[in-house]
This record gives C-alpha cells, structure tokens and sequence, in this order.
C-alpha cells in the first residue's frame, strides 16, 4: 500500500541560461528561465525530499559567488535565489522545520540540486553510488564539491529500490553518471514521476532530446533513460514532470497548495 500522504512541489530559485544547456544542440542564442525545484513528500513512513536546491551563501555572499559563479562554467552568471526561497524558510511555512525532514534523496549532485544539503545535515542522505563517485572527481563543473563533503549521513545506493511503498527510485544516466528520478504514487488521482534533469523540458521528452549536459557526452544513453521515463509514464499511468521548465511549472499546485 503506498505511504505518501502529501506532496510539495517547492520553488528555491531561478536560473537563467542559454537554451542549448537544457536542449542539446538546440536553441542557440535563446535565453531560458528555468525553475529550481525540490518536492517534500509526507509519508505515513516520515518524511522525504528530493532535491535540496542550491547552497544560498555561494549566490549571496559576494566573495563567495565570485569564487564559484565567476568561471567560464557559467558565462549566465549565478542562479537567482532570495531569503524566502530558502529550504528552511520554505518549510517554515508549512509549519517545519529542517529536522523535520527524515531523508533526502538527491536526483544528483549538481550545484543547483545538492547545494542545499547543508541545511539538512541531520537526515539521511541517499544518492547513487555512481553519482557521488563522479562528483568527487569532479566529472563537469556543475559540481561543487564543498556542496557534499561535510559529515553527512549518506546511504549509497547502485539500483533502484523503494524508499517507502510508492516512492521507488528510478535508475535515469545520461545526463550524469548515477542521476535517479522518482515515481511517487499519491492517495488520489495518478502517480507522478519527476524526471530529474533527465527531462529539463516537456520538449525533452516530446521531441526525445537529451539534455545539453551528458556524462562523458553519452547522448545515447540520456535519449535511453527518456525512453525508459516515458514508457513507466505510460504503464503506470503517471504524470510525467520535467524538471526545469517555467511554462510547465506554473501548471502545478502553487505552494504552499499540495497534491493528495
């Protein structure tokens, strides 16, 4: 029986890029606006978030974002970030507080997904095995590596399991070595299934486009792990979520409204 009781999808941030870097090999020259997204999940089981958005003293301390954003990685600057957006104050108006959160489950270890984890340093944290390996060499600059090398509690995971009774973890390479999306099934109405940053875009999957980014340029690998989305979207009747897209995004329950 699935445990999921409740489910936030959260805005903690902005960033705005070339089209290409969510695309790839398409839309040169085009500016996108794309949503940072972490999903809280309450479960009869505790609660579960995917993502931790980015690390908000690297975007608003001023030596700090030198440091990490004024780099040929990012010729767009830093991602966009407020006080409100923050993980803690997100949850604040839902009544928690960080330590309310039982574990995080990073879909992988880029700077705009796992910055966030310092604020949540109590939980446990999963994460393929094969993403934190790559992170640690670091594979592309997307990742920062002071992001995850504090004293956390990790649980490193090399397949696709269940966290609790409708959250599995769904196997997704491509775009980095070990990223993992995430079917969720809900009390009412159809299962949703959050790409990742397998699928920036509802372009991504329609048109199957991989992402700018592929691990070791692994293009075939990404069109894969879409294929593979959209064939459980279709078995199991799910809503399948991009995870960067500002036209999709406003279509969602706007926070703090939640699905059931």
């Amino acid at each position: 029986m699935a445990q999921v009781k409740k489910f936030w999808p959260i805005l903690t941030g902005t960033h705005k890029y070339e089209k290409t870097l969510s695309t790839r090999n398409h839309g040169h020259g085009q500016i996108i606006e794309a949503p940072i997204l972490a999903y809280l999940m309450e479960t009869r089981n505790g609660r579960i978030l995917y993502d931790v958005g980015c690390d908000y003293e690297k975007i608003n301390n001023p030596t700090l974002r030198k440091q990490y954003y004024d780099n040929e990685e990012f010729p767009f600057g830093p991602p966009q970030m407020d006080e409100e957006q923050k993980l803690e104050n997100r949850l604040r108006q839902l009544g928690l507080q960080p330590v309310d959160v039982d574990t995080v489950f990073i879909g992988h270890l880029h700077f705009d997904h796992g910055g966030g984890i310092c604020d949540m340093a109590h939980a446990e944290v999963h994460v393929h095995k094969k993403e934190y390996e790559a992170a640690r060499v670091p594979e592309d600059g997307a990742y920062f590596i002071n992001d995850f090398v504090g004293d956390y509690r990790w649980r490193f995971q090399d397949q696709e399991y269940d966290l609790v009774p409708g959250v599995r973890a769904i196997e997704t390479p491509g775009h980095t070595a070990g990223h993992m999306s995430m079917l969720i099934e809900l009390p009412k109405g159809k299962p949703i299934l959050l790409a990742g940053d397998a699928a920036d875009l509802q372009e991504n999957i329609e048109q199957e486009i991989a992402p700018g980014l592929c691990w070791h340029n692994s293009e075939e690998l990404a069109l894969e792990s879409i294929r593979k989305l959209k064939a459980i979207a279709a078995e199991t009747d799910a809503r399948l979520w991009p995870n960067h897209d500002m036209s999709f995004f406003p279509a969602c329950e706007p926070f703090p409204g939640f699905y059931d």
